[in-house]
């Protein structure tokens, strides 16, 4: 089962933390090789791939993102699963931080944004966004 959006109660979970404080969000996801766009949408039919129709949800969302005080603080290619099913794999992985949690939902609210994210649920076939709470490294791992 892939994991596209967010639940009805995994939305409510995130509603129900505090929205004063910093966050950051782990993003993994996996692109489809061919773009799914619903039938009504300007861009069904075009043949895009799935990196492609990424990159437009990226380009489209940009200046919101960063009005919202929003960046992009970490980004890398996995590589391999050294821990866990062998079978996984992600395309993208990046860490997105916000100024509080309340900026990342005046996003994904905003009128403008719910048309934008088409192109991301045209692009992902699978993805894990995954609440941070940013700290301070300690002198060992995990810490």
């Amino acid at each position: 089962m892939s994991s596209i959006d967010p639940t009805r109660e995994q939305f409510d979970a995130f509603k129900g933390l505090p929205r004063d404080t910093p966050i950051q969000m782990l993003n993994l996801v996996r692109l489809k090789a061919l773009a799914d766009y619903p039938a009504d949408h300007p861009d069904h039919g075009k043949g895009l791939s799935g990196l492609e129709a990424y990159r437009a949800y990226g380009r489209t969302t940009a200046a919101l993102f960063a009005k919202l005080g929003g960046r992009q603080i970490w980004a890398g290619k996995p590589d391999l699963v050294l821990t866990g099913p062998t079978d996984e794999r992600w395309d993208l992985a990046f860490i997105a931080e916000y100024p509080n949690a309340g900026a990342f939902f005046a996003m994904v609210t905003d009128p403008d944004y719910r048309e934008w994210v088409k192109h991301r649920q045209a692009a992902v076939e699978d993805s894990r966004l995954i609440r941070l709470a940013p700290m301070t490294p300690g002198e060992g791992f995990g810490e």
